[in-house]
């Protein structure tokens, strides 16, 4: 059982480092072009695709078994994500909680949940997909 979240811990590493050349991409390029709050909006949607791409070809490697346990993965991973994203924006980026919880807020427009939701059902379509493939 240790190495099915060893390795689940080693893919979302993965979507961590991806995620963070994604945001980098964002600011530097997307931002200006269109602004910050839309830039992260927008960014959701691609960042969604990045996290089923690894989750599709990370889940032959991870070798969990059952839907239980590829929902427990993206359990684990959505709140894995929270943390760091929290932790970054409160201890590296000095973020307001107003500014890291408007992301999260529909009702400001934030799209997090959306993410998250993505997040934390990718492993489990992946391998639903992979196992039809």
């Amino acid at each position: 059982m240790a190495g099915v979240w060893g390795r689940a811990l080693a893919v979302w590493l993965l979507i961590v480092v991806a995620e963070s050349i994604h945001g980098t991409l964002r600011v530097l390029f997307l931002q200006p072009l269109v602004g910050d709050f839309p830039a992260r909006r927008l960014a959701v949607f691609s960042g969604m695709a990045i996290i089923f791409a690894i989750s599709w070809l990370g889940v032959r490697w991870i070798g969990a078994r059952g839907s239980r346990q590829w929902l427990a993965i993206g359990a684990a991973w959505v709140a894995l994500i929270v943390a760091f994203e929290v932790g970054l924006g409160r201890l590296v980026m000095h973020l307001s909680w107003d500014r890291i919880l408007e992301d999260y807020d529909p009702s400001r427009g934030g799209l997090m949940l959306l993410g998250l939701a993505v997040m934390g059902l990718s492993p489990w379509a992946a391998a639903r997909w992979r196992a039809a493939g």
